[in-house]
């Protein structure tokens, strides 16, 4: 995890500098600043600053993978990744709710807004515990 939370600061400390040269380019460009383009900007360092914080975290909590030892063989990191998921309808069924909000958000409309905040719910449960109910549910021990 050190190699990961070490991308995330570095890419953290190039958009935190690009904002502001962004911010200073257009205000000469154009006379005013691009307020979307810094915000997308300064909101986009804040996003890798929590991921590369969270690798932080956990790389001071888990011993030093292979990848992390510049001492490592190859073949120490041979063997059982974890468990993935064979394939799933509910990413779909998520996707399609996230677009119902969308168009209530682009046309103004409550209802649909609503529609689709419960459908996301909806779908995020079914995804959540796609491995507990059903045909996929694993034998307890």
């Amino acid at each position: 995890m050190k190699s990961e939370w070490r991308l995330f600061g570095i890419l953290a400390v190039f958009l935190f500098i690009a904002t502001f040269v962004y911010a200073g380019w257009t205000d000469g460009q154009m006379g005013h600043v691009d307020w979307v383009g810094s915000t997308a900007l300064a909101l986009s360092t804040l996003l890798l600053l929590m991921c590369g914080g969270f690798f932080w975290f956990v790389s001071r909590r888990i011993d030093p993978r292979p990848e992390d030892r510049p001492d490592a063989e190859i073949a120490e990191g041979a063997g059982e990744i974890g468990f993935f998921s064979p394939g799933s309808y509910w990413p779909f069924g998520l996707a399609v709710s996230a677009s119902i909000v969308g168009l209530g958000l682009v046309f103004w409309q409550w209802w649909l807004i609503g529609v689709g905040g419960l459908a996301i719910i909806f779908s995020t449960c079914g995804l959540l515990f796609e491995y507990y109910s059903g045909t996929r549910r694993t034998a307890e021990h």
